[in-house]
């Protein structure tokens, strides 16, 4: 069941993709480890950046949620050092009606709109509540430094 719904999404991804998002199998042969990229969006620190994710879909797709870490260094308050992604559709609100083009949709929102309050990254998040503008220039930098 599967392979046949990872299937189905990449179909619907690839005719339909969500404004700023694509990703598909790294590889012809196995459909279960994707790329996927992300455009950081207008009038964020983000913006102008291409950001790389890996996403591996489960054997129980989609009764369990798809593991996305991020593979381009951010400086963001939900996203831990090693690309870890603080985002409740990817832990505890999952559910089988989502999709991958949903989960980008929710990564990208997130770079929007950051949350210090649930913080993944607890350093960023105090430099985010304590001076925004510190935290927007710095993540400005990173997203020069590595995402273009």
């Amino acid at each position: 069941m599967a392979i046949k719904r990872i299937q189905k999404e990449l179909t619907e991804l690839q005719n339909d993709p969500p404004l700023g998002c694509s990703g598909g199998p790294i590889r012809d042969t196995d459909i279960f480890n994707w790329q996927a990229t992300i455009c950081g969006p207008e009038g964020t620190p983000y913006e102008g950046g291409v950001f790389y994710l890996d996403v591996k879909f489960p054997t129980d797709y989609p009764f369990k949620p798809p593991q996305v870490k991020f593979r381009t260094k951010i400086y963001h308050p939900n996203v831990n050092p090693e690309g870890g992604i603080c985002l409740d559709i990817l832990k505890t609100d999952w559910a089988p009606s989502m999709s991958i083009s949903k989960v980008l949709l929710a990564v990208q929102v997130l770079l929007t709109d950051p949350d210090p309050n649930q913080p993944f990254a607890p350093e960023i998040a105090e430099v985010m509540r304590t001076d925004k503008k510190k935290f927007e220039e710095t993540a400005r930098e990173w997203t020069k430094q590595y995402a273009s």
